[in-house]
């Protein structure tokens, strides 16, 4: 019974949805490192950074806005929401299509001397394969759905891992194989969320102008914020991959260790995920004291919990990597450190977001993460751009460090433009995340010891 009640809960669940698939995609992550030489792994990642990066441009304009009108949206409003979303996402989806054709069309030789000749090959025909896929889960989230999510995220991400593993023991098939299988399980999981409705396809007629302004005018500056979040980690690596010191194998060393910060990445992204709701819901109500207690909850248990992880992860660095890249990407072991201090401060930035975007202003949160990503853009090319030419006899993973040092320091101008941007609407402090801290331990201490919390 309690075991039934806890799998029920929303954050249990978007944590297992979030932990899981990331468990999967380790699993994925660690053989095809070992399937595929350095140069082409390199290619493969460059591949998904850029389906990633393109995928939040797609569904970053829609998402959150629709997770922010359905949480307070009649029936009616709610097939018109869902209606305008399946035709937005179709026709964003056509547009960022042909736009990759005619580059490919245009610079074909540049490609295919590039990194990227599997993201422009490819990436067209996934982003209309996976596309009822990611309406689903921006759908499910949107609903608090998660148990749909889990079962979606894990069994695609499980069939990937299934056919690597057979690939790996038994066949050894080369990398357009594996993109074939990537396009091809996502279609099958696509066609399943289509045939249960899940992705809102049953509401194409319903898709109105009205509806379809709604959630560009709010989306316009929520896919601001999430592709500067995204560039924040995929602009080391597109910048790595354009360095004629570092290139396609700088990319598979950098990758490493960046694989080994999503770790917390799962538990930020899964808490956000239901913090959204929960904070905009608050905000709605105009209970701006309730939110700002929700933010303090939040930012300072996240980060406890992060400060544990960051002392294990610097203690274990080394051991770490090999165990996900071999010992070929051992002393990579730095970078991570590197990441672990990031790690720290990702809950107080995140969560910053997350209460500017409730309270109405995604514009602020936009323009805060701007400013974070073009600080990092602008930190990577001079360490790759600068520092590499002049000091040549400079390791290449000690520059890699420096990248990721780069985005230590941005992340932390990024807290304090959060605080900066929230003071007018819900003043909080930075130091009063840990004093909250404090009590919601001494709280939970004497709820355990049978002495219940009083407060004067």
């Amino acid at each position: 019974m309690l075991t039934s009640k806890f799998l029920k809960n929303s954050n249990v669940q978007s944590l297992l949805a979030n932990s899981v698939s990331a468990a999967l995609g380790f699993v994925s992550f660690l053989l095809l490192i070992r399937i595929l030489e350095m140069k082409v792994f390199g290619q493969w990642v460059l591949y998904i950074t850029g389906a990633t990066f393109i995928e939040i441009i797609r569904f970053g304009l829609l998402k959150t806005a629709l997770v922010y009108f359905l949480a307070g949206a009649g029936p009616d409003e709610e097939k018109r929401l869902k209606g305008s979303n399946l035709g937005l996402s179709i026709m964003i989806t056509a547009l960022i299509a042909l736009l990759l054709l005619a580059v490919n069309g245009v610079f074909p030789q540049a490609i295919e001397k590039s990194g990227y000749i599997l993201f422009f090959t490819w990436y067209p025909i996934l982003a209309f394969v996976n596309l009822p896929f990611h309406n689903a889960i921006s759908i499910a989230q949107a609903k608090q759905r998660f148990d749909r999510i889990l079962l979606l995220k894990v069994a695609n991400n499980g069939g990937f891992v299934l056919f690597l593993g057979v690939n790996y023991f038994f066949f050894q098939w080369g990398i357009h194989y594996i993109v074939i299988a990537h396009l091809a399980i996502y279609g099958l999981f696509s066609l399943f969320a289509m045939g249960a409705g899940w992705d809102g396809n049953r509401h194409w007629r319903r898709c109105n102008m009205a509806s379809a302004k709604k959630i560009l005018n709010y989306g316009r500056f929520a896919v601001g914020t999430l592709v500067g979040s995204n560039l924040l980690k995929s602009a080391d690596t597109f910048i790595i991959s354009l360095s004629p010191f570092l290139g396609a194998s700088g990319v598979a060393l950098y990758s490493v260790p960046l694989k080994l910060t999503e770790v917390p990445a799962i538990l930020l992204n899964s808490l956000s995920a239901v913090a959204f709701p929960k904070f905009s819901r608050t905000a709605a109500r105009g209970n701006i004291r309730k939110l700002r207690q929700l933010f303090y909850d939040y930012s300072g248990v996240v980060t406890a919990f992060f400060m544990a992880l960051a002392v294990g992860g610097f203690i274990f660095a080394r051991d770490l990597v090999v165990i996900i890249g071999g010992e070929e990407y051992a002393h990579t072991h730095i970078i991570f450190k590197v990441f672990c201090v990031y790690a720290l401060l990702l809950p107080v930035e995140r969560f910053t977001g997350v209460a500017l975007d409730s309270l109405n202003m995604p514009h602020k949160n936009m323009k805060k993460v701007m400013i974070m990503s073009l600080a990092n853009i602008a930190g990577n090319l001079m360490v790759v751009g600068a520092i590499a030419p002049l000091f040549p006899s400079l390791l290449t993973v000690n520059l890699l460090a420096m990248v990721a040092a780069v985005t230590v320091v941005v992340t932390i101008g990024g807290q304090m433009a959060g605080f900066y941007f929230l003071k007018n609407k819900m003043p909080v402090s930075y130091f009063y995340i840990f004093i909250n801290l404090q009590r919601v331990i001494i709280m939970r201490w004497r709820k355990v010891k049978g002495r219940p919390w009083r407060t004067r």
